[in-house]
């Protein structure tokens, strides 16, 4: 079972285009899915909400893109999680303990007398979750994959978006 859906994944690796150094046009939605080897319309998608979490902004025209709206260590990875999925349950409780084949489809109160325990305590896994993505921010993630991949990866990261953005055209 999944408990987030492929937008948080795509969608952390593609707000992470926007942390670092600030060097040409901020990317577009077009270089950040091409980048990623994933749709344009997917990461298009997955920027407007980001936006309209106030998580970026974007420029216009041709020679617009994205940039982080705050500090990358103002954003933490539960407000992309947020954006991208809402404030949706992970465990959806079935109430499957009314269903018993000894109670004849008519449950006793004591079976389904207050809070599931099962539920109770996905409940509290969930929230000590959200609070771990709550302490870790983008800066974080940002840092960690410095850490992990080799400089050369990273510079050839800028240098694929700076050659992108020089091949954009002026229509004016």
């Amino acid at each position: 079972m999944s408990l987030y859906g492929s937008s948080v994944e795509y969608g952390l690796h593609c707000i992470l285009s926007l942390v670092g150094p600030a060097e040409g046009e901020p990317p577009s939605s077009r270089e950040m899915a091409e980048f990623q080897g994933i749709s344009p319309s997917y990461v298009a998608k997955l920027f407007t909400k980001l936006a309209q979490a106030g998580l970026v902004r974007s420029g216009e025209g041709i020679r617009g893109g994205y940039r982080l709206a705050r500090d990358p260590a103002g954003i933490s990875v539960w407000d992309v999680v947020h954006a991208l999925e809402g404030d949706k349950s992970l465990f959806e409780c079935r109430e499957i303990r009314r269903d018993c084949v000894l109670f004849a489809g008519d449950p006793p109160k004591w079976a389904t007398r207050g809070l599931c325990p099962i539920h109770s305590v996905m409940r509290q896994a969930e929230a000590r979750m959200r609070e771990e993505l709550k302490a870790v921010t983008l800066a974080d993630l940002a840092g960690q994959v410095s850490q992990s991949a080799p400089k050369a990866f990273l510079e050839e990261r800028l240098a694929w978006f700076a050659k992108r953005q020089s091949t954009r055209r002026d229509t004016k």
